[in-house]
């Protein structure tokens, strides 16, 4: 027979018997009995008539690559989604699929992730597809540590993950990204190249006396120092020097600090390199021995 279980409660059980314990199942009357060793559970069930049936998708464009490739891309760029905006279309990953590529882009407005790998492509097809914020979230839980490779099918309106034996399938979010290229600065003049773990670690601290509501920190430039301040509404002040490498006129820009440490967070590189132009321009930052991952944050006023 057939019938639905919870699973999160069902999971819990299991979870919490000896690895040794037998565990037996009787289905009646709209109750499922667990029973094992001296435990017994009785659960609510639902007619597995009722359980949504996922129709069988036309792929219109299949590529493989390895496991590690997409956990990567959505290591590097998921922290960007935006949550329950309006935008809907901004709620989710952009992947971008062409050209010998697999591209995953993700920004809520303020900022922008973006990240490729090379891939091997059968066809000369360009697709782009977003998918929705809790369909990255349980694709990236699947995508554990062991090597291999997973098949990625898409249609019009679902995209099909095979990995393994597992199959995952998710609608994709009806809307149109936005052009992620014309948001990456082009025109910056100013380079400024930092230790990562360094500009961590001050960002970290100087936070600690930043607006808890904006969260907003100044990094002042001038000659081979950085300069990161914060201030508060109760006249509070913190202020850390870094030694760096500049090749600008002196400069001072806010951003919101979470943001910066979300980057730092993904980019896996001993140094970064933020690229700048003026106090109201975004600053584009990346690793500073690798393209294949950008970042765009938006300053603030302080």
């Amino acid at each position: 027979g057939e019938t639905t279980l919870p699973a999160r409660k069902l999971l819990d059980i299991c979870k919490n018997l000896p690895e040794s314990a037998n565990l037996s199942l009787q289905v009646a009357e709209g109750r499922a009995t667990l029973s094992a060793m001296r435990s017994r559970f009785v659960l609510a069930t639902l007619p597995a008539a009722d359980f949504p049936v996922i129709e069988d998708i036309r792929a219109g464009q299949r590529v493989t690559l390895a496991r590690q490739a997409l956990k990567r891309l959505i290591e590097k760029t998921s922290f960007a989604m935006a949550q329950q905006d309006v935008r809907y279309y901004l709620n989710g990953l952009l992947l971008h699929i062409g050209e010998g590529s697999l591209r995953a882009v993700a920004t809520d407005g303020h900022r922008l992730a973006t990240s490729i790998e090379r891939i091997e492509i059968a066809d000369d097809v360009v697709s782009q597809v977003i998918i929705p914020r809790k369909g990255v979230q349980e694709l990236q839980r699947l995508l554990t540590d062991g090597d291999g490779t997973i098949d990625i099918e898409l249609s019009a309106n679902h995209i099909r993950a095979r990995i393994g034996e597992l199959r995952f399938t998710s609608k994709l979010v009806d809307g149109r990204f936005p052009d992620y290229d014309r948001v990456l600065p082009k025109d910056s003049d100013k380079t400024l190249r930092v230790n990562s773990e360094a500009l961590r670690q001050g960002l970290i601290r100087t936070a600690i006396l930043s607006s808890e509501k904006y969260r907003g920190v100044r990094l002042a430039l001038d000659g081979q120092t950085l300069k990161i301040q914060a201030h508060n509404p109760d006249q509070e002040e913190a202020e850390e020097d870094l030694e760096v490498e500049y090749d600008g006129e002196p400069l001072e820009i806010g951003f919101n600090v979470n943001y910066l440490l979300d980057v730092l967070g993904a980019i896996n590189s001993d140094a970064i390199e933020i690229k700048l132009k003026d106090a109201n321009s975004s600053a584009l930052l990346r690793a500073s021995v690798s393209e294949d991952s950008l970042y765009v944050v938006m300053p603030m006023r302080l």
